[in-house]
């Protein structure tokens, strides 16, 4: 396989400071271990991360553009993710 048809993998770090993984590039590698490798070179000359995450970019699925509103609009007809009919004790002050 030559360095023209190696796969791209987008690349995810956990930080020193966070509890989750950020997506902070993508590079070109062989297999995932290269691709670790890689990412480490790349993405953590600072010794900032703590774990890699990397994940070929053909395996990652996203949701349509085009379809935002029906995906991303709040359920109107589930009234339990809306807390506007619970009564709040007053020694609980402000939330």
């Amino acid at each position: 396989m030559s360095k023209g048809n190696w796969p791209l993998w987008e690349v995810f770090i956990r930080s020193r400071q966070g509890l989750n993984h950020k997506h902070v590039g993508s590079i070109h590698a062989a297999d995932a271990e290269m691709a670790i490798d890689n990412a480490r070179d790349v993405y953590t000359r600072r010794s900032e991360g703590v774990s890699i995450w990397v994940v070929e970019s053909s395996q990652v699925q996203a949701s349509n553009p085009t379809e935002q509103g029906p995906m991303f609009d709040p359920a109107e007809d589930k009234v339990y993710r809306h807390p506007t009919f619970y009564t709040i004790p007053e020694e609980i002050g402000h939330m």
